[in-house]
Protein backbone atom coordinates (compact mmCIF):
# COMPACT_ATOMS: atom_id res chain seq x y z
CA UNK A 1 0.00 0.00 0.00
CA UNK A 2 1.14 3.54 -0.73
CA UNK A 3 2.58 5.33 2.27
CA UNK A 4 0.28 8.00 3.68
CA UNK A 5 3.21 10.15 4.67
CA UNK A 6 2.83 11.95 1.35
CA UNK A 7 6.29 13.44 1.35
CA UNK A 8 6.68 16.28 -1.10
CA UNK A 9 2.96 16.91 -1.41
CA UNK A 10 1.12 19.96 -0.14
CA UNK A 11 2.09 23.61 -0.21
CA UNK A 12 4.93 23.19 2.27
CA UNK A 13 4.78 23.75 6.01
CA UNK A 14 5.31 27.49 5.81
CA UNK A 15 2.37 27.94 3.45
CA UNK A 16 0.24 25.53 5.48
CA UNK A 17 0.89 27.42 8.70
CA UNK A 18 0.14 30.78 7.11
CA UNK A 19 -3.02 29.39 5.57
CA UNK A 20 -4.15 27.80 8.82
CA UNK A 21 -3.44 30.94 10.81
CA UNK A 22 -5.33 33.15 8.39
CA UNK A 23 -8.30 30.83 8.30
CA UNK A 24 -8.34 30.47 12.06
CA UNK A 25 -8.35 34.25 12.52
CA UNK A 26 -10.77 35.13 9.74
CA UNK A 27 -13.12 32.15 9.81
CA UNK A 28 -12.91 30.35 13.20
CA UNK A 29 -15.84 27.99 12.54
CA UNK A 30 -13.95 26.36 9.66
CA UNK A 31 -11.57 24.77 12.14
CA UNK A 32 -14.32 23.47 14.36
CA UNK A 33 -17.31 22.20 12.40
CA UNK A 34 -18.73 21.59 8.98
CA UNK A 35 -21.05 24.46 8.00
CA UNK A 36 -24.81 24.20 8.41
CA UNK A 37 -24.57 21.40 10.95
CA UNK A 38 -27.63 20.17 12.79
CA UNK A 39 -27.81 17.98 15.85
CA UNK A 40 -29.31 14.53 15.66
CA UNK A 41 -32.41 13.46 17.49
CA UNK A 42 -30.30 11.67 20.07
CA UNK A 43 -31.35 8.16 19.07
CA UNK A 44 -28.68 5.52 18.53
CA UNK A 45 -28.68 4.14 14.99
CA UNK A 46 -29.18 0.46 14.12
CA UNK A 47 -28.95 -0.71 17.64
CA UNK A 48 -31.62 -2.81 19.39
CA UNK A 49 -30.03 -3.32 22.85
CA UNK A 50 -27.23 -0.92 21.98
CA UNK A 51 -29.71 1.94 21.73
CA UNK A 52 -30.16 1.88 25.51
CA UNK A 53 -26.49 1.84 26.50
CA UNK A 54 -24.36 3.25 23.69
CA UNK A 55 -22.29 6.38 23.97
CA UNK A 56 -22.67 6.93 27.73
CA UNK A 57 -19.44 6.18 29.64
CA UNK A 58 -19.37 6.03 33.41
CA UNK A 59 -16.64 8.69 33.53
CA UNK A 60 -17.44 12.09 32.05
CA UNK A 61 -16.29 15.69 32.20
CA UNK A 62 -14.03 17.71 29.94
CA UNK A 63 -10.39 16.65 29.86
CA UNK A 64 -7.80 18.62 27.91
CA UNK A 65 -6.19 16.71 25.08
CA UNK A 66 -2.73 15.35 24.40
CA UNK A 67 -2.52 13.30 27.59
CA UNK A 68 -3.24 9.97 29.23
CA UNK A 69 -6.91 9.05 29.13
CA UNK A 70 -8.60 8.18 32.44
CA UNK A 71 -9.98 4.71 32.99
CA UNK A 72 -13.58 4.12 31.77
CA UNK A 73 -13.58 7.37 29.79
CA UNK A 74 -13.72 5.62 26.39
CA UNK A 75 -15.28 2.16 27.01
CA UNK A 76 -15.74 1.41 23.27
CA UNK A 77 -12.01 1.64 22.55
CA UNK A 78 -10.58 -1.65 21.28
CA UNK A 79 -7.16 -2.94 20.30
CA UNK A 80 -6.87 -4.98 17.12
CA UNK A 81 -4.29 -7.76 17.40
CA UNK A 82 -2.70 -9.48 14.42
CA UNK A 83 -0.98 -12.75 15.40
CA UNK A 84 -0.91 -11.54 18.99
CA UNK A 85 0.48 -8.04 18.38
CA UNK A 86 -1.30 -4.68 18.54
CA UNK A 87 -1.48 -3.18 15.06
CA UNK A 88 -4.50 -0.86 15.04
CA UNK A 89 -7.31 0.62 17.02
CA UNK A 90 -10.99 -0.27 16.67
CA UNK A 91 -14.33 0.59 18.25
CA UNK A 92 -17.13 -1.53 19.70
CA UNK A 93 -20.51 -0.72 18.11
CA UNK A 94 -22.68 -3.63 19.29
CA UNK A 95 -22.44 -6.79 21.39
CA UNK A 96 -21.24 -8.76 18.33
CA UNK A 97 -19.65 -6.06 16.17
CA UNK A 98 -16.43 -4.05 16.08
CA UNK A 99 -15.44 -1.53 13.41
CA UNK A 100 -11.98 -0.55 12.18
CA UNK A 101 -10.09 0.68 9.10
CA UNK A 102 -9.75 -1.50 6.00
CA UNK A 103 -6.04 -0.78 5.62
CA UNK A 104 -5.36 -2.64 8.88
CA UNK A 105 -6.11 -5.96 7.14
CA UNK A 106 -3.70 -6.00 4.22
CA UNK A 107 -1.58 -8.81 5.69
CA UNK A 108 -4.48 -11.22 5.95
CA UNK A 109 -8.23 -11.53 5.51
CA UNK A 110 -8.39 -14.64 7.70
CA UNK A 111 -10.55 -13.88 10.77
CA UNK A 112 -8.61 -16.42 12.87
CA UNK A 113 -5.45 -14.28 12.56
CA UNK A 114 -7.05 -11.47 14.57
CA UNK A 115 -8.19 -10.82 18.12
CA UNK A 116 -10.06 -7.92 19.70
CA UNK A 117 -9.10 -6.60 23.13
CA UNK A 118 -11.73 -4.71 25.12
CA UNK A 119 -11.78 -3.20 28.58
CA UNK A 120 -8.09 -2.29 28.46
CA UNK A 121 -6.73 0.97 29.80
CA UNK A 122 -3.05 0.02 29.86
CA UNK A 123 -2.18 -2.67 27.33
CA UNK A 124 0.53 -4.02 29.61
CA UNK A 125 -1.88 -4.38 32.54
CA UNK A 126 -5.12 -6.23 31.80
CA UNK A 127 -7.62 -6.23 34.64
CA UNK A 128 -10.64 -8.28 35.69
CA UNK A 129 -12.64 -6.05 33.31
CA UNK A 130 -10.54 -6.92 30.23
CA UNK A 131 -11.79 -9.30 27.54
CA UNK A 132 -10.14 -10.94 24.55
CA UNK A 133 -12.58 -11.82 21.75
CA UNK A 134 -12.12 -14.05 18.72
CA UNK A 135 -13.28 -12.92 15.27
CA UNK A 136 -15.94 -14.94 13.43
CA UNK A 137 -16.33 -12.86 10.28
CA UNK A 138 -14.21 -10.10 8.71
CA UNK A 139 -15.85 -7.77 6.18
CA UNK A 140 -13.46 -5.40 4.40
CA UNK A 141 -15.13 -2.88 2.09
CA UNK A 142 -14.90 -4.06 -1.53
CA UNK A 143 -13.98 -0.59 -2.79
CA UNK A 144 -11.09 0.02 -0.40
CA UNK A 145 -8.27 1.96 -2.10
CA UNK A 146 -9.64 1.26 -5.60
CA UNK A 147 -11.18 4.52 -6.84
CA UNK A 148 -8.72 6.81 -5.05
CA UNK A 149 -6.10 6.75 -2.31
CA UNK A 150 -7.53 5.28 0.94
CA UNK A 151 -11.12 5.43 -0.29
CA UNK A 152 -13.68 3.28 1.58
CA UNK A 153 -11.25 2.70 4.44
CA UNK A 154 -13.62 0.71 6.63
CA UNK A 155 -14.02 -2.86 7.86
CA UNK A 156 -16.41 -4.73 10.16
CA UNK A 157 -15.54 -7.59 12.49
CA UNK A 158 -18.22 -9.93 13.81
CA UNK A 159 -17.32 -11.74 17.03
CA UNK A 160 -17.92 -15.39 17.85
CA UNK A 161 -19.56 -14.51 21.18
CA UNK A 162 -21.37 -11.41 22.44
CA UNK A 163 -19.44 -8.95 24.57
CA UNK A 164 -20.47 -8.57 28.19
CA UNK A 165 -21.23 -4.89 28.70
CA UNK A 166 -19.81 -3.32 31.86
CA UNK A 167 -18.82 0.17 32.94
CA UNK A 168 -15.46 -0.59 31.26
CA UNK A 169 -16.90 -2.01 28.01
CA UNK A 170 -19.73 -0.23 26.20
CA UNK A 171 -20.46 0.50 22.52
CA UNK A 172 -20.32 3.91 20.91
CA UNK A 173 -23.46 5.13 19.16
CA UNK A 174 -23.51 5.05 15.37
CA UNK A 175 -24.72 8.11 13.46
CA UNK A 176 -27.41 7.97 10.82
CA UNK A 177 -26.69 8.98 7.21
CA UNK A 178 -27.99 12.53 7.77
CA UNK A 179 -26.32 13.22 11.12
CA UNK A 180 -24.56 16.59 11.19
CA UNK A 181 -22.28 18.08 13.79
CA UNK A 182 -23.30 21.37 15.37
CA UNK A 183 -20.71 24.17 15.48
CA UNK A 184 -17.97 23.72 18.06
CA UNK A 185 -18.80 20.07 18.75
CA UNK A 186 -16.59 18.35 21.30
CA UNK A 187 -14.75 15.59 19.39
CA UNK A 188 -11.97 13.31 20.64
CA UNK A 189 -9.54 10.82 19.16
CA UNK A 190 -8.06 7.98 21.20
CA UNK A 191 -5.49 5.25 20.73
CA UNK A 192 -2.31 3.43 21.71
CA UNK A 193 -0.23 4.41 18.70
CA UNK A 194 3.16 6.07 18.39
CA UNK A 195 3.69 9.43 20.07
CA UNK A 196 5.92 10.75 17.26
CA UNK A 197 6.97 9.43 13.87
CA UNK A 198 9.90 7.63 15.56
CA UNK A 199 8.86 7.08 19.19
CA UNK A 200 6.64 4.33 20.53
CA UNK A 201 4.19 4.85 23.37
CA UNK A 202 6.05 4.14 26.61
CA UNK A 203 5.25 1.31 28.99
CA UNK A 204 2.67 0.56 30.43
CA UNK A 205 1.04 1.67 27.13
CA UNK A 206 -1.74 3.79 28.57
CA UNK A 207 -4.53 4.88 26.26
CA UNK A 208 -3.99 8.38 24.87
CA UNK A 209 -6.63 11.00 24.09
CA UNK A 210 -6.80 14.34 22.32
CA UNK A 211 -9.55 16.85 21.63
CA UNK A 212 -9.81 17.91 17.99
CA UNK A 213 -11.91 20.18 15.81
CA UNK A 214 -13.56 19.22 12.53
CA UNK A 215 -11.89 21.04 9.64
CA UNK A 216 -13.80 22.13 6.56
CA UNK A 217 -13.01 19.71 3.70
CA UNK A 218 -12.28 22.45 1.16
CA UNK A 219 -9.78 23.98 3.54
CA UNK A 220 -8.25 20.59 4.30
CA UNK A 221 -7.70 19.81 0.60
CA UNK A 222 -5.23 22.70 0.40
CA UNK A 223 -2.84 20.81 2.68
CA UNK A 224 -2.57 17.90 0.25
CA UNK A 225 -2.38 19.68 -3.09
CA UNK A 226 0.81 20.03 -5.07
CA UNK A 227 1.97 23.65 -5.64
CA UNK A 228 2.07 22.98 -9.41
CA UNK A 229 -1.41 21.51 -9.70
CA UNK A 230 -4.84 21.62 -8.18
CA UNK A 231 -4.79 17.83 -7.98
CA UNK A 232 -2.80 15.40 -5.87
CA UNK A 233 -2.51 11.69 -5.23
CA UNK A 234 -3.57 12.52 -1.69
CA UNK A 235 -6.94 14.24 -1.61
CA UNK A 236 -10.10 14.49 0.45
CA UNK A 237 -13.27 12.86 -0.86
CA UNK A 238 -16.88 12.62 0.30
CA UNK A 239 -16.25 9.47 2.34
CA UNK A 240 -13.56 11.26 4.39
CA UNK A 241 -13.27 14.27 6.65
CA UNK A 242 -10.44 16.10 8.35
CA UNK A 243 -9.88 16.95 11.99
CA UNK A 244 -7.08 18.15 14.21
CA UNK A 245 -5.85 20.87 16.48
CA UNK A 246 -3.43 23.03 14.52
CA UNK A 247 -2.93 25.33 17.51
CA UNK A 248 -1.45 22.72 19.85
CA UNK A 249 -0.43 20.12 17.29
CA UNK A 250 -2.62 17.08 17.86
CA UNK A 251 -2.39 14.51 15.11
CA UNK A 252 -2.75 10.79 14.46
CA UNK A 253 0.23 8.47 14.07
CA UNK A 254 1.05 4.79 13.34
CA UNK A 255 -0.82 2.40 15.63
CA UNK A 256 -4.07 4.37 15.99
CA UNK A 257 -5.38 3.50 12.52
CA UNK A 258 -8.98 2.33 12.72
CA UNK A 259 -9.44 3.93 16.12
CA UNK A 260 -12.45 6.07 17.01
CA UNK A 261 -13.16 9.75 16.60
CA UNK A 262 -16.23 10.41 18.75
CA UNK A 263 -18.28 13.57 19.20
CA UNK A 264 -20.70 14.39 22.00
CA UNK A 265 -24.15 15.31 20.72
CA UNK A 266 -27.20 16.41 22.69
CA UNK A 267 -24.97 17.14 25.69
CA UNK A 268 -24.79 13.55 26.86
CA UNK A 269 -24.23 10.95 24.13
CA UNK A 270 -21.03 10.09 22.25
CA UNK A 271 -21.38 9.21 18.57
CA UNK A 272 -18.73 7.45 16.50
CA UNK A 273 -18.29 9.92 13.65
CA UNK A 274 -14.95 8.78 12.21
CA UNK A 275 -12.15 6.21 12.09
CA UNK A 276 -8.49 7.19 11.99
CA UNK A 277 -7.37 6.66 8.41
CA UNK A 278 -4.30 8.59 7.24
CA UNK A 279 -2.21 11.74 7.58
CA UNK A 280 1.07 13.30 6.67
CA UNK A 281 4.06 12.33 8.80
CA UNK A 282 3.26 12.98 12.46
CA UNK A 283 5.95 15.49 13.34
CA UNK A 284 6.15 19.25 13.51
CA UNK A 285 4.57 21.09 11.77
CA UNK A 286 1.29 19.22 12.19
CA UNK A 287 -1.19 18.94 9.33
CA UNK A 288 -4.85 17.85 9.52
CA UNK A 289 -5.55 14.16 10.04
CA UNK A 290 -7.97 12.32 7.77
CA UNK A 291 -10.79 10.10 9.03
CA UNK A 292 -13.28 7.72 7.45
CA UNK A 293 -16.68 9.41 7.52
CA UNK A 294 -19.12 7.03 9.27
CA UNK A 295 -22.27 8.82 8.09
CA UNK A 296 -21.26 8.02 4.51
CA UNK A 297 -21.14 4.30 5.31
CA UNK A 298 -24.15 4.00 7.63
CA UNK A 299 -26.24 2.17 5.01
CA UNK A 300 -23.33 -0.16 4.18
CA UNK A 301 -22.91 -0.97 7.89
CA UNK A 302 -26.63 -1.63 8.27
CA UNK A 303 -26.70 -3.92 5.23
CA UNK A 304 -23.70 -5.99 6.29
CA UNK A 305 -24.97 -6.44 9.82
CA UNK A 306 -28.51 -7.34 8.76
CA UNK A 307 -27.27 -9.99 6.33
CA UNK A 308 -24.83 -11.56 8.81
CA UNK A 309 -26.72 -13.58 11.44
CA UNK A 310 -25.07 -14.10 14.80
CA UNK A 311 -22.90 -17.25 14.88
CA UNK A 312 -23.85 -20.38 16.78
CA UNK A 313 -22.06 -20.00 20.15
CA UNK A 314 -21.48 -23.76 20.33
CA UNK A 315 -18.94 -23.42 17.50
CA UNK A 316 -16.99 -20.62 19.16
CA UNK A 317 -13.35 -21.39 20.04
CA UNK A 318 -12.44 -21.53 23.73
CA UNK A 319 -12.32 -18.20 25.55
CA UNK A 320 -8.76 -16.87 25.78
CA UNK A 321 -7.16 -15.08 28.69
CA UNK A 322 -6.58 -11.35 28.06
CA UNK A 323 -2.87 -11.03 27.21
CA UNK A 324 -0.19 -8.76 28.61
CA UNK A 325 1.18 -6.80 25.64
CA UNK A 326 4.79 -5.68 25.60
CA UNK A 327 5.98 -5.74 21.96
CA UNK A 328 4.86 -2.82 19.79
CA UNK A 329 7.53 -3.25 17.11
CA UNK A 330 5.01 -4.54 14.57
CA UNK A 331 3.30 -1.16 14.28
CA UNK A 332 3.37 0.00 10.69
CA UNK A 333 3.86 -3.48 9.21
CA UNK A 334 0.19 -3.84 8.37
CA UNK A 335 -0.44 -0.24 7.42
CA UNK A 336 1.64 2.73 6.34
CA UNK A 337 -0.55 5.74 7.19
CA UNK A 338 0.67 7.69 10.19
CA UNK A 339 -1.67 7.24 13.15
CA UNK A 340 -1.20 8.21 16.94
CA UNK A 341 -2.11 11.05 19.23
CA UNK A 342 0.76 13.42 19.85
CA UNK A 343 1.32 16.87 21.27
CA UNK A 344 3.77 19.02 19.29
CA UNK A 345 4.74 22.61 20.01
CA UNK A 346 3.43 25.21 17.54
CA UNK A 347 5.25 28.41 18.43
CA UNK A 348 5.69 29.31 14.78
CA UNK A 349 1.98 28.93 14.13
CA UNK A 350 1.14 31.11 17.14
CA UNK A 351 3.60 33.80 16.05
CA UNK A 352 1.98 33.87 12.62
CA UNK A 353 -1.41 34.23 14.24
CA UNK A 354 -0.22 37.12 16.38
CA UNK A 355 1.34 38.85 13.38
CA UNK A 356 -1.91 38.61 11.42
CA UNK A 357 -3.74 40.21 14.33
CA UNK A 358 -1.55 43.31 14.11
CA UNK A 359 -2.21 43.95 10.41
Amino acid sequence: MTSAQAKGSGPGWQGACVLAAALFWLRPPLLHAEPNGNTTDGECFMGRIVSTVCGKPAVSGKIFGGQNAPDQRWPWQASLLYLGKHICGAALIDAYWVISAAHCFQKSHEPSDYRILLGYHQLQHPTEHSQQMTVYRLIVHDEFNKRYFMGSDIALLQLHLPVNFTSHILPACLPGPTTKLPPHSSCWVTGWGMVTEDDFLASPFQLQEGEVGIIDSEVCKMYFQSPESSGSEYSIHEDMFCAGDLMTGKSICRGDSGGPLVCKLNSSTWFLMGLSSWSLACHYPISPSVFTRLTYFSNWISEKRSTSPNPDPSFAPPQEKPPILSDFTSLGMVHKPSTCITLVSSQTFLLLLISLRTL
